[in-house]
């Protein structure tokens, strides 16, 4: 939720940069934020395994409880 001061403040922003909606302005403002603090944003195309706490050689469990590799 925003406060009516943040939310003119968002407008104003938003139309002097002639951004399509409050939607788009949020977004832009969230990765110029993270990009100013050094947080680097996931490439295109990049799947969420990429980014799990499970190395590649890790063991999981099938349907049926038996162990399986992963390579």
């Amino acid at each position: 939720m925003l406060s009516a001061e943040e939310l003119s403040a968002l407008d104003s922003w938003r139309f002097s940069r002639r951004m399509p909606s409050r939607a788009a302005a949020v977004r832009e403002l969230l990765r110029l934020g993270l990009t100013n603090e050094g947080i680097s944003l996931a490439t295109a195309g990049k799947k969420s395994s990429s980014y799990g706490l499970i190395s590649s050689g890790s063991t999981s469990k099938t349907k049926d409880g038996s162990a399986e590799g992963h390579e």
